[in-house]
């Protein structure tokens, strides 16, 4: 068993989606002013430790994912540029995450900060995947879950999701 400081440290306001599978938290770290390189090392041990199979980074600079690699641990990297279609951004994410989770993958997902864009991505995805079947009923849950209530833009991306919801998923 290993020492307390070599299991590393919890990542902020993280939180399970699907226990064990599927958890989102902010920036390891922390982001702006607030980051902290011997934090973010800390965090990604942790991360490593847990098991988790990849990270997936929505944050739109790549700086810092050469951490991950250092530490031993996989990344993927999909930020969503303001150029790029939402809806198509969207579609891709979905398709890709519910590939990487049948695959038996266990998964982080985080953005700077668990705000309103990756709570309402992560409440898109329960709708999109038929894991709940109803809009409130994701935003619902995601709230309880992060303790954060939805705003304007993570409400309009579960709207998104309902209109791509997969066929197959019903």
């Amino acid at each position: 068993m290993k020492g307390k400081w070599a299991q590393g440290i919890t990542p902020r306001n993280f939180v399970w989606v699907l226990k064990d599978r599927l958890a989102v938290c902010e920036r390891p770290g922390g982001y702006g002013q607030n980051h902290r390189r011997v934090r973010r090392q800390e965090e990604i041990i942790w991360i490593r430790e847990q098991g988790f199979t990849h990270v997936v980074s929505l944050i739109a600079a790549a700086h810092n994912l050469h951490n991950y690699e250092e530490l031993g641990v996989p990344w993927l990297h999909r930020p969503q540029g303001p150029h790029d279609d939402p809806v198509a951004f969207q579609q891709s994410l979905y398709t890709e995450l519910r590939q990487l989770l049948a695959d038996g993958e266990k998964l982080l997902l985080h953005q700077e900060e668990v705000g309103d864009r990756v709570c309402g991505l992560v409440a898109g995805y329960l709708l999109w995947a038929g894991l709940v079947p109803y809009g409130p009923q994701a935003i619902s849950v995601t709230e309880r879950l992060t303790g954060r209530q939805l705003g304007p833009l993570g409400r309009e991306l579960v709207a998104m999701a309902d209109e791509l919801r997969d066929p197959a998923a019903e």
